[in-house]
Parts: structure tokens; sequence; C-alpha cells
């Protein structure tokens, strides 16, 4: 059995929808951020990076979306998640760490400006860019990366399942989804899956 450490709203739906759509057995365990359940000695023997998702498998555990997109489309071919060739992969993986290194960092600077600077002065000014940076990053997908009708083309894949959880984030941050038509659409295509809206309503519980 796998078991999936996660915190609902975070980056870690991601990898719960993941599971969803693989048709993956597994159990779900709530990691209480606000609790600062992922700093307890108990979480951080699973995770020593304390933070979220996090997969515990037969063979150990994974951390970071990336790794764990990338093992769950490995681990479940017959669910056909991700490009099967080589280079199709790497393409695969290619977005996923833009999503990661990129789109990601450009959100937590305004959700946790902290993290970059002590000067409250400079706390504020962090977030108060924050969202222009963020949607900057998606004009970068819209205009260059999102194939369509999904990200690589054709196929569904678990790029799909990460830009769904990023462009999500728009609301949150004050950026109109609207600018951005293709993303907006893929958002909403992604949305009615029935793996996306098993996840959401188990969250709104």
């Amino acid at each position: 059995m796998l078991t999936l450490f996660y915190n609902p709203g975070s980056a870690s739906d991601v990898a719960r929808i993941a599971l969803e759509e693989a048709g993956a057995s597994y159990e779900a365990l709530r990691v209480d951020l606000s609790k600062r359940e992922q700093r307890q000695p108990a979480y951080l023997a699973i995770n020593p990076k304390g933070r979220v998702p996090a997969l515990v498998t037969d063979e150990g555990v994974i951390t970071e979306n990336v790794a764990i997109l990338g093992w769950i489309a490995q681990a479940f071919p017959e669910a056909q998640l991700a490009p099967d060739d080589a280079f199709g992969f790497a393409r695969a993986q290619a977005f996923n760490a833009y999503i990661a290194s990129t789109v990601h960092v450009a959100y937590a600077h305004w959700r946790r400006a902290s993290r970059w600077a002590d000067d409250e002065a400079c706390i504020q000014h962090i977030r108060a860019v924050a969202p222009e940076r963020y949607a900057d990053c998606f004009t970068t997908i819209e205009t260059e990366m999102l194939e369509g009708p999904w990200v690589l083309g054709e196929d569904f894949s678990v790029c799909d399942i990460y830009l769904f959880v990023m462009a999500d984030w728009l609301d949150t941050i004050g950026v109109d989804v609207r600018r951005f038509p293709k993303v907006h659409e893929h958002r909403e295509r992604v949305r009615a899956r029935p793996a996306v809206q098993k996840v959401l309503a188990q969250q709104a519980a």
C-alpha cells in the first residue's frame, strides 16, 4: 500500500490527483501545516525537508512532485500518464521542472516572502511584485509551452495535473486567469476529470 502525506490546497494536490488518475491504491494522511506538523520529529523522520508531499512506497520514500509524478507514470504504465519514449519523457520532465523551479517559486515569493528577506519593507515589496512575476510564468506557458489540447499535445499526462494546480492558484494570488485563454480552457478541462473532481470533493468535505 502506498502512503501519501499531503495537505489540501498545497502542491501535494498534484501527487494526490496523479495517484487517482493512475488508479493507485493508496492511503492519504494529512499533515496539518497550520499546526506545523511538517516540522514535528515524526514527520521529519519521513521527509527531513519538512514539506509535503511525501510518497511512501515499498522501496522507500519519494519527495518532490517532479520525482513523484515521474514515478507514478512509470509505476502505472497502463494509465499512460507520460510518454513512453525517452525524448517524450524528457519533455514531460522539462515542463514539470519548470513548474517546480520557476512557477511554484514565483508563487512562494507571495505566500512566504519572509524566506527571502528579513526587512519588513523588503518583504512587502516582494509580495507586491510577486503576482505579476507569477503571471509572467503563465505568459510563457500560454505562448510557448501549452501545445493543446493538453500540455504535450493530444495526450493527457502528469504535466496537465501539475499545470492545473498551479493555474488554480492564479485566483488566490489575484491574477485573472482569463488573461491566458489557453490556460483557462485547459484548467477547466482538467477540473472536469473524475479523478480531479474526487480529490476536490474530498477536500471540501
